[in-house]
Protein backbone atom coordinates (compact mmCIF):
# COMPACT_ATOMS: atom_id res chain seq x y z
CA UNK A 1 0.00 0.00 0.00
CA UNK A 2 1.31 3.64 -0.76
CA UNK A 3 1.86 6.09 1.22
CA UNK A 4 -1.33 7.92 -0.65
CA UNK A 5 -3.24 5.11 0.06
CA UNK A 6 -2.64 5.05 3.47
CA UNK A 7 -3.63 8.76 4.02
CA UNK A 8 -6.83 7.91 2.71
CA UNK A 9 -7.50 5.67 5.69
CA UNK A 10 -5.72 7.67 8.21
CA UNK A 11 -8.38 10.61 7.01
CA UNK A 12 -11.16 7.97 7.86
CA UNK A 13 -9.86 7.16 10.82
CA UNK A 14 -9.95 10.88 11.74
CA UNK A 15 -13.24 11.55 10.38
CA UNK A 16 -14.46 8.04 12.76
CA UNK A 17 -13.16 9.93 15.71
CA UNK A 18 -15.19 12.55 15.90
CA UNK A 19 -18.30 10.66 15.74
CA UNK A 20 -18.33 8.37 18.89
CA UNK A 21 -21.22 6.52 19.96
CA UNK A 22 -22.72 3.93 22.28
CA UNK A 23 -23.59 0.31 21.66
CA UNK A 24 -26.43 0.06 19.02
CA UNK A 25 -26.27 3.66 18.78
CA UNK A 26 -23.81 3.98 16.33
CA UNK A 27 -25.96 5.51 13.58
CA UNK A 28 -23.83 8.29 12.54
CA UNK A 29 -20.86 5.82 12.25
CA UNK A 30 -22.89 2.64 10.46
CA UNK A 31 -23.88 5.64 7.87
CA UNK A 32 -20.08 6.96 7.44
CA UNK A 33 -19.27 3.47 6.69
CA UNK A 34 -22.51 2.55 4.39
CA UNK A 35 -21.68 6.05 2.80
CA UNK A 36 -17.80 4.72 2.16
CA UNK A 37 -18.65 1.47 1.01
CA UNK A 38 -20.97 2.47 -1.60
CA UNK A 39 -18.44 4.14 -3.87
CA UNK A 40 -16.47 0.79 -4.09
CA UNK A 41 -16.75 -0.97 -7.17
CA UNK A 42 -20.32 -3.57 -6.56
CA UNK A 43 -19.81 -6.60 -9.49
CA UNK A 44 -17.67 -8.40 -6.33
CA UNK A 45 -19.31 -6.63 -3.24
CA UNK A 46 -22.51 -7.65 -1.16
CA UNK A 47 -23.88 -5.55 1.48
CA UNK A 48 -25.89 -5.58 4.40
CA UNK A 49 -27.14 -4.06 8.04
CA UNK A 50 -27.91 -5.94 11.04
CA UNK A 51 -28.97 -3.75 13.68
CA UNK A 52 -26.14 -0.58 13.73
CA UNK A 53 -23.47 -3.29 12.46
CA UNK A 54 -22.47 -3.70 8.98
CA UNK A 55 -21.64 -6.91 7.17
CA UNK A 56 -19.51 -6.96 3.92
CA UNK A 57 -19.26 -9.79 1.77
CA UNK A 58 -16.15 -9.96 -1.10
CA UNK A 59 -16.70 -12.56 -3.67
CA UNK A 60 -13.88 -14.45 -4.69
CA UNK A 61 -12.97 -15.73 -8.01
CA UNK A 62 -13.48 -19.22 -7.21
CA UNK A 63 -14.30 -19.62 -3.67
CA UNK A 64 -13.62 -22.50 -1.75
CA UNK A 65 -14.06 -20.79 1.62
CA UNK A 66 -14.83 -18.00 3.58
CA UNK A 67 -12.12 -15.68 5.51
CA UNK A 68 -13.93 -13.46 8.00
CA UNK A 69 -12.13 -9.68 9.37
CA UNK A 70 -13.87 -8.20 12.76
CA UNK A 71 -14.28 -4.65 13.29
CA UNK A 72 -15.49 -3.43 16.74
CA UNK A 73 -17.71 0.18 16.15
CA UNK A 74 -18.96 1.89 19.62
CA UNK A 75 -17.07 4.13 21.72
CA UNK A 76 -16.19 5.10 25.36
CA UNK A 77 -17.59 7.50 27.81
CA UNK A 78 -14.74 9.27 28.56
CA UNK A 79 -14.28 13.17 28.06
CA UNK A 80 -11.58 13.43 25.22
CA UNK A 81 -8.39 15.05 26.38
CA UNK A 82 -6.10 14.84 23.23
CA UNK A 83 -4.38 17.37 21.32
CA UNK A 84 -5.74 16.65 18.00
CA UNK A 85 -7.84 19.34 15.93
CA UNK A 86 -10.23 16.45 14.95
CA UNK A 87 -11.24 15.09 18.46
CA UNK A 88 -14.96 13.82 19.35
CA UNK A 89 -17.72 16.57 18.43
CA UNK A 90 -19.76 14.05 21.14
CA UNK A 91 -19.50 15.59 24.41
CA UNK A 92 -18.54 12.96 27.03
CA UNK A 93 -17.75 10.19 24.74
CA UNK A 94 -14.20 9.36 22.91
CA UNK A 95 -12.77 6.55 20.69
CA UNK A 96 -10.23 5.27 23.49
CA UNK A 97 -9.67 1.90 22.74
CA UNK A 98 -9.06 1.98 18.92
CA UNK A 99 -11.76 1.07 17.44
CA UNK A 100 -12.01 4.15 14.92
CA UNK A 101 -8.77 2.50 13.63
CA UNK A 102 -10.23 -0.53 13.57
CA UNK A 103 -12.73 -0.12 11.81
CA UNK A 104 -10.64 1.90 8.99
CA UNK A 105 -7.93 -0.47 9.04
CA UNK A 106 -11.02 -2.59 8.15
CA UNK A 107 -12.24 -0.59 5.23
CA UNK A 108 -8.63 -0.66 3.98
CA UNK A 109 -8.60 -4.19 3.95
CA UNK A 110 -12.29 -4.43 2.18
CA UNK A 111 -10.95 -1.69 -0.57
CA UNK A 112 -7.80 -3.91 -1.12
CA UNK A 113 -9.61 -6.97 -2.02
CA UNK A 114 -12.65 -5.60 -4.21
CA UNK A 115 -9.53 -3.70 -6.28
CA UNK A 116 -7.50 -7.20 -5.83
CA UNK A 117 -9.76 -10.34 -5.57
CA UNK A 118 -8.72 -13.66 -4.18
CA UNK A 119 -10.00 -17.08 -4.73
CA UNK A 120 -11.94 -17.12 -1.89
CA UNK A 121 -14.87 -14.98 -0.72
CA UNK A 122 -14.11 -12.53 2.71
CA UNK A 123 -16.47 -11.60 5.36
CA UNK A 124 -16.45 -7.93 6.50
CA UNK A 125 -18.11 -7.87 10.04
CA UNK A 126 -18.64 -4.36 11.73
CA UNK A 127 -19.51 -4.72 14.98
CA UNK A 128 -21.33 -2.67 17.22
CA UNK A 129 -21.66 -2.69 21.30
CA UNK A 130 -18.43 -4.25 22.08
CA UNK A 131 -17.56 -1.99 25.23
CA UNK A 132 -21.26 -2.76 26.40
CA UNK A 133 -23.62 -4.98 26.37
CA UNK A 134 -21.81 -6.66 23.69
CA UNK A 135 -22.53 -7.45 20.46
CA UNK A 136 -20.59 -9.92 18.97
CA UNK A 137 -23.22 -13.11 20.48
CA UNK A 138 -25.92 -11.64 18.81
CA UNK A 139 -24.25 -10.68 15.19
CA UNK A 140 -23.97 -14.76 15.47
CA UNK A 141 -27.19 -15.36 15.70
CA UNK A 142 -28.52 -12.74 13.18
CA UNK A 143 -30.30 -14.13 9.79
CA UNK A 144 -27.67 -11.43 8.08
CA UNK A 145 -24.65 -13.74 9.06
CA UNK A 146 -26.30 -17.20 9.09
CA UNK A 147 -24.99 -17.78 5.46
CA UNK A 148 -22.12 -15.38 5.46
CA UNK A 149 -20.49 -17.56 8.35
CA UNK A 150 -16.72 -17.49 7.54
CA UNK A 151 -14.73 -20.52 7.92
CA UNK A 152 -11.79 -18.68 9.44
CA UNK A 153 -11.52 -15.51 11.56
CA UNK A 154 -9.26 -12.46 12.60
CA UNK A 155 -9.44 -9.45 14.52
CA UNK A 156 -6.58 -6.86 15.60
CA UNK A 157 -6.67 -4.81 18.97
CA UNK A 158 -4.46 -1.36 18.84
CA UNK A 159 -1.54 -2.38 21.65
CA UNK A 160 -0.61 1.22 23.62
CA UNK A 161 2.66 -0.75 25.09
CA UNK A 162 4.03 -1.52 21.87
CA UNK A 163 6.21 -0.13 18.48
CA UNK A 164 4.78 0.40 15.36
CA UNK A 165 5.45 -2.55 13.53
CA UNK A 166 4.90 -4.81 16.61
CA UNK A 167 2.04 -7.72 16.11
CA UNK A 168 1.92 -9.31 19.64
CA UNK A 169 0.24 -12.71 19.54
CA UNK A 170 0.04 -15.93 21.32
CA UNK A 171 -1.49 -19.15 20.40
CA UNK A 172 -4.18 -20.50 23.58
CA UNK A 173 -5.88 -17.61 25.79
CA UNK A 174 -5.14 -14.16 25.01
CA UNK A 175 -7.80 -12.37 26.73
CA UNK A 176 -9.69 -12.93 30.17
CA UNK A 177 -13.24 -14.27 30.67
CA UNK A 178 -15.22 -11.14 32.05
CA UNK A 179 -18.62 -10.33 33.41
CA UNK A 180 -19.75 -7.29 34.98
CA UNK A 181 -20.44 -6.92 38.62
CA UNK A 182 -23.82 -4.69 39.93
CA UNK A 183 -24.73 -5.32 43.85
CA UNK A 184 -27.39 -3.05 45.02
CA UNK A 185 -27.80 -2.75 48.95
CA UNK A 186 -31.04 -1.41 50.62
CA UNK A 187 -31.49 -1.45 54.61
CA UNK A 188 -32.98 1.49 56.78
CA UNK A 189 -32.16 4.98 56.52
CA UNK A 190 -32.84 7.42 59.33
CA UNK A 191 -31.18 10.73 61.16
CA UNK A 192 -26.76 10.79 61.38
CA UNK A 193 -27.72 11.22 64.93
CA UNK A 194 -29.96 7.99 66.02
CA UNK A 195 -27.91 5.49 64.20
CA UNK A 196 -29.18 2.44 66.54
CA UNK A 197 -32.54 3.48 64.44
CA UNK A 198 -31.33 2.12 61.25
CA UNK A 199 -29.04 0.19 58.90
CA UNK A 200 -26.47 2.06 57.66
CA UNK A 201 -25.72 1.19 53.77
CA UNK A 202 -22.46 2.88 53.72
CA UNK A 203 -21.04 0.87 56.13
CA UNK A 204 -22.33 -2.35 54.86
CA UNK A 205 -20.79 -1.57 51.14
CA UNK A 206 -17.32 -0.30 52.87
CA UNK A 207 -17.38 -3.86 54.59
CA UNK A 208 -18.36 -5.84 51.23
CA UNK A 209 -15.66 -4.07 49.30
CA UNK A 210 -13.06 -4.99 51.38
CA UNK A 211 -14.68 -9.28 51.71
CA UNK A 212 -14.71 -9.34 47.90
CA UNK A 213 -10.98 -8.77 47.90
CA UNK A 214 -10.19 -11.81 49.71
CA UNK A 215 -12.17 -13.96 47.48
CA UNK A 216 -9.26 -14.33 45.26
CA UNK A 217 -6.71 -14.38 47.56
CA UNK A 218 -8.04 -17.15 49.55
CA UNK A 219 -10.34 -18.87 47.06
CA UNK A 220 -8.48 -19.05 43.55
CA UNK A 221 -5.67 -21.00 43.32
CA UNK A 222 -2.66 -18.56 43.15
CA UNK A 223 -1.26 -20.45 40.19
CA UNK A 224 -3.88 -18.83 38.04
CA UNK A 225 -5.28 -15.13 37.60
CA UNK A 226 -8.22 -13.82 38.76
CA UNK A 227 -9.54 -10.19 39.55
CA UNK A 228 -11.91 -8.38 41.01
CA UNK A 229 -12.40 -4.57 40.71
CA UNK A 230 -14.83 -2.23 42.48
CA UNK A 231 -14.73 0.85 40.48
CA UNK A 232 -17.38 2.60 41.52
CA UNK A 233 -19.31 2.93 44.61
CA UNK A 234 -22.36 5.15 45.56
CA UNK A 235 -24.54 5.51 48.51
CA UNK A 236 -26.40 8.25 50.29
CA UNK A 237 -27.88 11.85 49.88
CA UNK A 238 -26.45 14.24 52.43
CA UNK A 239 -23.72 14.53 55.13
CA UNK A 240 -26.26 13.97 57.97
CA UNK A 241 -28.94 11.12 57.05
CA UNK A 242 -27.51 7.86 57.34
CA UNK A 243 -28.06 5.67 53.91
CA UNK A 244 -30.79 4.06 52.71
CA UNK A 245 -29.14 2.21 49.96
CA UNK A 246 -25.79 1.70 48.14
CA UNK A 247 -24.66 0.50 44.67
CA UNK A 248 -21.17 -1.13 43.48
CA UNK A 249 -20.14 -0.84 40.39
CA UNK A 250 -17.26 -3.63 39.34
CA UNK A 251 -15.84 -6.43 36.87
CA UNK A 252 -14.70 -9.82 37.53
CA UNK A 253 -11.90 -11.01 35.29
CA UNK A 254 -10.21 -15.17 35.19
CA UNK A 255 -8.29 -17.12 32.85
CA UNK A 256 -10.49 -19.64 32.95
CA UNK A 257 -14.15 -20.74 32.79
CA UNK A 258 -14.36 -22.76 36.11
CA UNK A 259 -12.74 -19.58 38.24
CA UNK A 260 -15.41 -17.50 36.65
CA UNK A 261 -18.07 -19.61 38.22
CA UNK A 262 -16.04 -19.88 41.36
CA UNK A 263 -15.65 -16.08 42.11
CA UNK A 264 -19.62 -15.79 41.06
CA UNK A 265 -20.46 -18.75 43.80
CA UNK A 266 -18.14 -17.19 46.35
CA UNK A 267 -19.82 -13.48 45.74
CA UNK A 268 -22.91 -14.72 46.42
CA UNK A 269 -21.94 -16.16 49.54
CA UNK A 270 -20.08 -13.04 50.93
CA UNK A 271 -23.18 -10.84 49.90
CA UNK A 272 -25.09 -12.99 51.90
CA UNK A 273 -22.90 -12.65 55.00
CA UNK A 274 -23.38 -9.12 54.38
CA UNK A 275 -27.64 -9.36 54.16
CA UNK A 276 -27.08 -11.30 57.77
CA UNK A 277 -24.47 -9.13 59.08
CA UNK A 278 -26.52 -5.95 58.11
CA UNK A 279 -29.98 -7.04 58.53
CA UNK A 280 -30.66 -5.32 54.77
CA UNK A 281 -31.36 -6.82 51.51
CA UNK A 282 -29.09 -7.25 48.22
CA UNK A 283 -29.27 -8.21 44.84
CA UNK A 284 -26.44 -9.29 42.21
CA UNK A 285 -26.71 -8.62 38.60
CA UNK A 286 -23.74 -9.75 36.34
CA UNK A 287 -24.47 -7.40 33.44
CA UNK A 288 -22.55 -8.65 29.89
CA UNK A 289 -20.47 -11.63 30.07
CA UNK A 290 -17.84 -12.34 27.68
CA UNK A 291 -16.13 -15.43 26.86
CA UNK A 292 -12.15 -15.51 26.71
CA UNK A 293 -10.59 -14.98 23.67
CA UNK A 294 -9.01 -17.79 22.83
CA UNK A 295 -6.51 -18.13 19.96
CA UNK A 296 -7.05 -21.70 17.46
CA UNK A 297 -3.98 -23.15 18.38
CA UNK A 298 -3.46 -24.64 14.86
CA UNK A 299 -4.06 -21.45 12.87
CA UNK A 300 -2.38 -19.34 15.00
CA UNK A 301 0.39 -21.24 15.03
CA UNK A 302 0.65 -21.53 11.03
CA UNK A 303 0.24 -17.44 11.00
CA UNK A 304 3.16 -16.84 13.60
CA UNK A 305 5.16 -19.28 11.42
CA UNK A 306 4.06 -17.16 8.10
CA UNK A 307 4.53 -14.15 9.79
CA UNK A 308 8.09 -14.68 10.93
CA UNK A 309 9.18 -16.01 7.51
CA UNK A 310 7.66 -13.71 4.98
CA UNK A 311 7.05 -10.15 6.22
CA UNK A 312 10.55 -8.40 7.07
CA UNK A 313 9.78 -5.59 8.67
CA UNK A 314 7.58 -6.69 11.24
CA UNK A 315 8.41 -7.75 14.24
CA UNK A 316 6.38 -10.62 15.57
CA UNK A 317 6.30 -10.72 19.39
CA UNK A 318 4.49 -13.79 21.41
CA UNK A 319 2.92 -12.37 24.64
CA UNK A 320 1.42 -13.34 27.60
CA UNK A 321 -2.07 -12.96 27.99
CA UNK A 322 -4.05 -10.05 29.66
CA UNK A 323 -6.74 -9.69 31.93
CA UNK A 324 -8.57 -7.51 29.21
CA UNK A 325 -12.10 -8.45 28.09
CA UNK A 326 -13.17 -8.77 24.52
CA UNK A 327 -16.36 -9.80 23.03
CA UNK A 328 -14.30 -11.60 20.10
CA UNK A 329 -14.21 -14.57 22.28
CA UNK A 330 -17.84 -15.61 21.31
CA UNK A 331 -16.51 -15.66 17.55
CA UNK A 332 -13.65 -17.91 18.12
CA UNK A 333 -15.82 -20.38 20.09
CA UNK A 334 -17.43 -20.93 16.63
CA UNK A 335 -14.72 -19.97 14.67
CA UNK A 336 -11.51 -21.15 14.38
CA UNK A 337 -9.60 -18.09 14.19
CA UNK A 338 -7.26 -14.96 16.04
CA UNK A 339 -6.97 -12.00 17.37
CA UNK A 340 -3.47 -9.75 17.52
CA UNK A 341 -2.33 -6.94 19.25
CA UNK A 342 -1.37 -4.34 16.92
CA UNK A 343 1.89 -1.60 18.05
CA UNK A 344 1.04 1.98 18.28
CA UNK A 345 3.24 3.39 20.55
CA UNK A 346 1.44 5.82 22.78
CA UNK A 347 2.31 6.48 26.00
CA UNK A 348 -1.39 6.42 27.63
CA UNK A 349 -3.05 2.96 28.17
CA UNK A 350 -6.46 1.82 26.88
CA UNK A 351 -9.58 3.79 27.64
CA UNK A 352 -7.57 6.57 28.69
CA UNK A 353 -8.96 10.38 27.89
CA UNK A 354 -5.26 11.42 26.57
CA UNK A 355 -4.70 8.18 23.97
CA UNK A 356 -2.98 9.29 20.63
CA UNK A 357 -2.34 6.08 18.81
CA UNK A 358 0.41 6.26 16.22
CA UNK A 359 -1.68 6.19 12.83
CA UNK A 360 1.54 4.79 10.79
CA UNK A 361 0.92 1.53 12.57
CA UNK A 362 -2.70 1.19 9.90
CA UNK A 363 0.01 0.35 7.43
CA UNK A 364 1.14 -2.54 9.03
CA UNK A 365 -2.29 -4.13 9.87
CA UNK A 366 -3.47 -3.70 6.58
CA UNK A 367 -0.26 -5.15 4.83
CA UNK A 368 -0.35 -7.80 7.33
CA UNK A 369 -3.67 -8.85 6.54
CA UNK A 370 -4.43 -8.42 3.19
CA UNK A 371 -1.14 -10.43 2.85
CA UNK A 372 -1.81 -13.27 5.23
CA UNK A 373 -5.29 -13.86 3.24
CA UNK A 374 -3.90 -13.67 -0.12
CA UNK A 375 -1.73 -16.44 1.12
CA UNK A 376 -4.14 -18.25 3.02
CA UNK A 377 -6.45 -18.29 -0.24
CA UNK A 378 -4.20 -19.62 -2.25
CA UNK A 379 -2.85 -22.96 -0.11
Amino acid sequence: MTSADISAFVRIRRDLHQIPEPGFLEFKTQRYLLDYINTLPKDRLELRTWRTGVLVKVRGTNPQRCFGYRADMDGLPINEDTGYDFRSSHPGYMHACGHDMHMAIGLGILTHFVRNPIRDDITFLFQPAEEGPGGAEPMLESEQLSDWMPDQIVALHIAPEYPVGTIAIKPGILFANTSELFIDLKGTGGHAAFPHKANDMIIAACQLVGQLQTIVSRNVNPLDSAVITIGKMEGGTKQNIIAETARLEGTIRTLSKDNMDLVKKRIEAVVGGIEASFDCKAQIDYGANYRQVYNNEEVTKEFMHWLDQRVDDVRLFECTEAMTGEDFGYFLERIPGFMFWLGVNTPYGLHHAKIEPDEQAMDVAIRVVTDYFTWKSSQ
